[in-house]
């Protein structure tokens, strides 16, 4: 008889040989976990650490009103407990301080430097995609686990903030952490999982308060859903999770609102110095519904900087090329993947992955496309892990019934769409790099016909199936590729930075640097409003000895006679506040007998006490008003007994920052403040400033 029955029936060894064959392919055997998969996590690990690490001080401070609250905490442990920005402790930034915290005890080791600070911005990323890895990887496989963490390393935002000195990095490292812990929480319904995961987010909130919250609804729907134990055991579980959020992130807020105010800094972004003001208003609902108050980097509405509020907002053309490369498919892969396992049974941790992944996404994408309040261009960060993973769990799950024509059709039509919006993309930026866009158009034809014709090209040999798979990789890969690459070698400064070439008629981010790799941004000085400032060897910040220098840029460069802070601020009405500069004569007379003073000087706005702090070794500075004017309640009768005790050396009027001073939009108590030192103290004019002799 042969091995084939006349019923069909097939003999047990060729299905148990199949078998082995799909878990091979899966990345699910031991052997062969033990043989590629490990090897290649390594390798990917390393290449985001060196590409994360490389010339990391080139942007030199990055953002110095992050830089210099960090320098603070270097000098004094109640600078770092609070996030003050000046070590005296006059005024605390306008974040939580755990992302400061991590960057002055790398200051603290290595000592202060560009390279220590940013250091942990970029461990952060290289944590990030092993923990991305590691959470998809056991549902979905390895293979769909490396892929997630490549997609989230190659991410062009996330190439510019695990670079950067703002504390988006910590914040998304932590909730890609909790992603994991959740993740093990459903596998097992263990409470330590869920108390992790609270806990976690608990410390994300420390890190940039109300947005660590986004993924809370994804998260406890996933658990409630799929964990394998009784509803009641979910529920107490799930409020076990909740008290250990609260404590890891209340304990903190009880001891800022329990001290007398006297005994701690001000709180910036609070008129009222009350830190829950700080929580719920500048940090909370303002940045939802706006206010016409106070935001996050700087005043005014959220539209001058992302563009109007929409449904599309994730696609336009100042966000578009920082995290929506691959947002398309992530969608397609969050619709196909729920239908595929629609009639799974409650626990399916397929669907469970699904949940998790979809609702981060769509929640954050939902809050940054309507709310009007702030929201910049690099907040998109937060959606690089999920959209990694959800592209990587579709594939996977396209790739399991790759058999299929509707699978295969599936496949190439995310694919067309992927390498369409790609080019797209590169379009808007026509002078950068205009080969890109042509091999991206060339790689999706021959990748959606190859994916079609899958059977075929399986009989023409494996030269077909490696050909298809690399126009694959092409069309999908090579623009986020592309502009992670100029973000890597272009340095970035200031408080608007923005991954990628600048794309005219946007506000870009940074400034232009040195253009390794993939070239230069597009645009100049103005060419983008806010942020399209030149680097050394563009005609500004590092000319002949003397001459000004950007601590936002390149600090120390040789010839470079003078310290300055070059920040893309922008001011209350949203337009760009100019540089802040400081020369090197102004920095000598301030550093004079500079421990006889508590401060060395005060000035308007924390955007020139920064500038001055890092210009001066981090010698201390009253930033009255803080960030923008609405930081503290410093009123002219305090401010005239700090200086009749002798605790202010000089007031310094730059004249050009954003934060308020002589002449701009401040509080009131501000504008009396500088009032009352015009007239009452002498004054003469240094490299610029204006400074008066307390």
């Amino acid at each position: 008889m042969s091995t084939m029955g006349i019923s069909g029936e097939v003999p047990a060894p060729a299905p148990v040989a199949r078998g082995r064959r799909r878990a091979r392919w899966q990345g699910l055997d031991r052997a062969t976990d033990q043989q590629w998969v490990r090897p290649a996590l390594f390798a990917l690990l390393a290449a985001t650490a060196a590409a994360y690490t490389w010339n990391l001080a080139a942007s030199g401070y990055a953002n110095s009103f992050y830089a210099a609250a960090a320098q603070a905490g270097t000098e004094s442990w109640k600078a770092f407990f609070f996030g003050a920005l000046d070590s005296s402790s006059f005024i605390t930034v306008d974040k939580p301080p755990a992302s400061l915290w991590l960057m002055a005890l790398s200051g603290r080791i290595f000592g202060f430097s560009s390279w220590s600070m940013l250091l942990p911005q970029a461990l952060e990323g290289v944590a990030a995609v092993g923990l991305l890895y590691a959470a998809v990887k056991r549902w979905f496989g390895p293979a769909a686990g490396l892929g997630a963490g490549a997609m989230l390393a190659m991410t062009p935002v996330a190439a510019l903030m695990f670079r950067f000195n703002n504390p988006d990095a910590l914040l998304v490292a932590l909730l890609v952490a909790a992603a994991y812990t959740i993740t093990r929480a459903i596998e097992s319904a263990g409470t330590r999982w869920i108390v992790a995961t609270g806990a976690l987010i608990g410390f994300a909130f420390l890190a940039k308060m109300g947005q660590a919250f986004l993924v809370v609804p994804a998260f406890g729907c996933a658990y409630l859903l799929a964990a394998p134990t009784s509803l009641r055991r979910r529920f107490a579980q799930l409020l076990a999770g909740l008290a250990a959020l609260v404590v890891a992130a209340g304990w903190w807020v009880a001891i800022v609102a329990l001290l007398p105010a006297g005994s701690r800094p001000f709180i910036d972004g609070s008129p009222d110095n009350n830190i829950f003001n700080l929580i719920f208003g500048y940090n909370g609902l303002s940045r939802i519904f706006g206010s016409g108050g106070p935001g996050g980097g700087g005043g005014g509405g959220g539209t001058n900087f992302s563009g109007p509020t929409g449904a599309l907002r994730m696609f336009n053309d100042l966000l578009g090329g920082q995290a929506s490369w691959l947002l398309p498919a992530a969608l397609v892969a969050l619709v196909a993947g729920l239908w595929l396992v629609r009639g799974a049974p409650r626990t399916d941790r397929r669907r469970a992955g699904l949940i998790i992944w979809g609702g981060w996404l769509l929640v954050t994408a939902a809050i940054f496309s309507f709310s009007t309040g702030v929201i910049h261009t690099y907040y998109t960060v937060a959606l690089a892990p999920a959209i990694a993973a959800l592209v990587a769990t579709g594939a996977a799950l396209l790739w399991e019934r790759r058999g299929a024509p509707w699978a295969r059709l599936i496949a190439a039509l995310v694919v067309a769409g992927t390498g369409a919006w790609s080019y797209a993309l590169l379009d808007r930026t026509p002078s950068w790099e205009p080969w890109l866009r042509s091999l991206v158009l060339v790689a999706t034809v021959l990748a959606a016909a190859g994916l079609l014709g899958a059977p075929r090209l399986r009989r023409l040999g494996r030269r077909a199936t490696l050909l298809t798979t690399a126009c694959v990789a092409v069309a999908c890969f090579a623009g986020p590729v592309a502009y992670s690459a100029q973000t890597i070698t272009t340095a970035h400064g200031g408080s608007l930075p923005s991954a990628g070439p600048l794309v005219a008629g946007t506000a870009g981010g940074g400034f232009a640097g040195p253009g390794g790799g993939f070239g230069r941004p597009g645009g100049g000085p103005g060419a983008g409003g806010a942020g399209g400032f030149p680097a050394p060897g563009d005609g500004v910040a590092a000319g002949p000895p003397g001459a000004s220098q950007s601590l936002g840029g390149f600090p120390g460069a040789p010839g470079s006679g003078a310290v300055s802070g070059l920040f893309a601020h922008a001011g209350r009405g949203g337009g760009a506040a100019g540089d802040v500069t400081l020369s090197r004569a102004l920095a000598t007379v301030l550093e004079s007998r500079a421990s006889d003073y508590r401060w060395i000087a005060a000035t308007s706005g924390s955007t020139t006490a920064a500038a001055i702090e890092l210009a001066t070794g981090g010698k201390p500075v009253m930033a009255i008003g803080g960030f923008n004017g609405n930081g503290g309640e410093l009123t002219l009768a305090q401010f005239k007994r700090d200086v009749a005790e002798g605790e202010i050396h000089y007031y310094v009027d730059l004249g050009n920052t954003g934060g308020g001073g002589p002449g701009g939009a401040a509080a009131s108590s501000t504008t009396q403040i500088a009032s009352w030192v015009a007239s009452h103290f002498r004054s003469q004019t240094i490299g610029g400033a204006t400074v008066y002799v307390l």
